[in-house]
């Protein structure tokens, strides 16, 4: 098993993912690694996230904290079976990957990255 992944505004623990400043003011969601029906890696653009700190344009997508995601250029989706996915760009989007797709046994998506939506 991999080891635990952590940053500034993500966790992964050994039983689910905890997102900091997903809720206003500066709430955390929890999302465990059962309820994960798929991880989607997106590359992010001006209108694709990377402007976005907090919040959402698109009722189906929204984006946790993070004042450094203008400097990111990767980001994921997570589905947990709502309305709304979470829309987060970690630190070290290769190791946050790792570590989700082993505790949660979400296969690798077959196609390349995708573009994100506009969030």
């Amino acid at each position: 098993m991999s080891s635990n992944y952590r940053d500034r505004w993500i966790e992964c623990t050994s039983d689910g993912i905890n997102l900091r400043g997903y809720y206003f003011p500066w709430g955390t969601k929890r999302i465990p690694y059962a309820s994960i029906r798929s991880i989607r890696r997106v590359d992010i653009g001006t209108f694709t996230g990377r402007g976005r700190i907090w919040g959402t344009a698109n009722p189906h997508y929204w984006a946790n904290y993070d004042p450094q995601r203008p400097r990111k250029r990767v980001g994921f989706i997570l589905d947990a079976g709502h309305f709304v996915r979470p829309f987060i760009t970690p630190d070290d989007p290769d190791g946050f990957e790792a570590t989700v797709r082993d505790r949660s046994g979400v296969a690798p998506a077959p196609d390349d990255p995708g573009r994100g939506p506009i969030v």
